[in-house]
């Protein structure tokens, strides 16, 4: 039973350094990072209007548009990392694959250009 429990030293081992690490990432920037609040930095800011107002008034919808557009072009270059892992075994059929979908990147950015998408009003 002792050399079994001997296999899983390693693990709480790193569960030690990893919790010791966190504390220390925790208790550092409380010891020595200057805390001087004000009333600017404690306030609610979102989306660009104050937290706090009526909830039936207008705001921009360009927030979430950009946002929008940032996470469909991020989630789909995310794509190409396994190209990039596999560019040398992918051959000729590969690369006109990946050219095709950047392509098409390339036609989505261009239409959300055209439409005015990317213009900050």
């Amino acid at each position: 039973m002792t050399d079994f429990l001997l296999g899983y030293l390693p693990v709480i081992i790193l569960f030690a350094i990893a919790l010791a690490l966190s504390l220390l990432f925790l208790l550092i920037p409380a010891v020595i990072a200057p805390s001087q609040p004000d009333s600017e930095k404690l306030s609610t800011y979102e989306c660009g209007f104050n937290a706090f107002d009526d909830s039936r008034m207008k705001f921009d919808v360009q927030f979430y548009l950009v946002a929008i557009l940032f996470i469909i072009f991020d989630l789909e270059v995310a794509f190409l990392f396994p190209y990039a892992v596999s560019i040398g075994e992918v051959g000729t059929y590969g690369w006109v694959v990946v050219m095709l979908f950047l392509m098409e990147l390339l036609a989505g950015l261009v239409y959300a250009w055209k439409k005015g998408a990317l213009d900050w009003n």
